[in-house]
């Protein structure tokens, strides 16, 4: 049986799914609320602090299935919040006989929920989430980084995507999740990132996938 498909990570998985669902309509009429304001402050983070921004199911098989079908092994993402795609990645790693999720969460609540539902499910010895700003604390990540997962604030994308670049091995794959228009985070701070990535001269091939809020899928170095 395939470790995302094991009774012990479903009926995890299942539940943080149902606690995001019921939590949709409060964030849309929160976001409502924020709009205008700056991609990131303190004071938006804190008013987050219990807000799960997790992928949804089909963009959590999505993960899976590639990171199988790639072969990964050494796989960042940027924005563990409570952990659903880091529990989608780390099942994939140990069906691939192994590896390492370096992932990233500004709030220490939420990366500590994360280890717990990691941890409970015998998924964290694949895992180091690295608590407080992703552009310090994923800094070294040690190459070759086979997938890139930005899941976390939108002006972040490209700082991060050029810190992380020289590591990046030839074909790895760049995913960055779009936050939903009029939601907590307004989407202007991907422009950016995807003229960056959708010009030739930088060596990616992309396309914007019907996933979630919409994913660039981006392959570097082909």
């Amino acid at each position: 049986m395939l470790t995302i498909d094991t009774p012990e990570v479903s009926a995890v998985l299942n539940g943080l799914f149902d606690a995001a669902h019921r939590q949709d309509a409060e964030l849309d009429e929160q976001g409502a609320e924020m709009e205008g304001h700056l991609v990131f402050d303190q004071a938006l983070c804190e008013q987050l602090t219990d807000a799960y921004l997790a992928v949804d199911r089909r963009m959590g098989r999505f993960l899976y299935t590639l990171i199988r079908s790639h072969g990964a092994r050494n796989v960042v993402e940027f924005g563990t919040s409570f952990g659903v795609s880091a529990l989608h990645i780390a099942s994939a790693l140990r069906d691939n006989g192994g590896g390492r999720l370096t992932t990233a969460e500004i709030q220490r609540n939420k990366a500590e929920t994360a280890r717990a539902h990691l941890d409970s499910v015998g998924l964290g010895d694949l895992v180091d989430i690295r608590i407080g700003d992703a552009l310090e604390t994923l800094r070294d990540v040690a190459g070759p980084i086979d997938l890139l997962l930005l899941d976390g604030w939108p002006n972040a994308y490209l700082p991060l995507l050029r810190i992380l670049e020289p590591r990046l091995r030839k074909g790895s794959i760049v995913l960055a999740d779009d936050l939903p228009k009029g939601g907590p985070v307004p989407p202007e701070p991907l422009k950016e990132f995807h003229a960056y990535v959708r010009d030739p001269r930088n060596g990616y091939s992309t396309v914007t996938l019907p996933l979630g809020d919409g994913v660039e899928f981006c392959v570097q170095g082909l």
